[in-house]
């Protein structure tokens, strides 16, 4: 740490030496985080501006190591920028591989069909897993109409969204 900072030259030259050591840490940090050469040497300069506040305060504090002092900082204003950033990330950019485990959010709805009865399940699976039309649902399940499946049908999703709905769940819930 420097404690002559009056001069113009002085100040120069620190600032120059802590770029020359903690400047290639810090982009690449933020290189790895995403963050572009811009944001890197945004952050840097916002890192440099708190770390002479520091060392020129009335009562400066003891930094031991200025480089990871620097990364430090900088670290946590990226952090900070990201968190805002990122609340207002589009849906069109979510990365399908951070979604959970699929097989627990099948479990769960499994569990919640199962709650609607044996027939419903089966009902529901020929529909929408099996693709069967809704004039073949009546003939397989012996329904006198076609309009009688279909009632069937919403009978037995019904069950489920009540299901669903007394447990007070939403889609939140089938994600883990």
């Amino acid at each position: 740490m420097n404690s002559n900072l009056s001069s113009i030259e002085a100040r120069e030259t620190f600032f120059m030496a802590l770029y020359i050591k903690a400047f290639s840490p810090v982009a690449r940090h933020i290189a790895k985080m995403g963050g572009t050469l811009e944001e890197a040497q945004d952050i840097f300069q916002d890192a440099l501006v708190i770390y002479y506040e520091k060392v020129s305060a009335a009562k400066p504090e003891i930094i031991v190591n200025e480089k990871a002092y620097l990364l430090g900082v900088a670290r946590n204003i990226w952090l900070q920028r990201y968190k805002v950033s990122s609340k207002n990330q589009p849906l069109a950019d979510f990365d399908a591989v951070n979604v959970p485990d699929e097989q627990l959010a099948s479990d769960k709805i499994m569990r919640y069909l199962q709650t609607a009865g044996k027939k419903c399940l089966e009902l529901l699976k020929a529909c929408y897993y099996d693709h069967l039309p809704v004039g073949n649902l009546a003939a397989v399940f012996g329904y006198s109409s076609t309009h009688s499946a279909t009632v069937a049908k919403y009978k037995c999703l019904e069950k489920v969204r009540e299901t669903v709905k007394q447990n007070s769940l939403n889609y939140a819930d089938f994600i883990e």
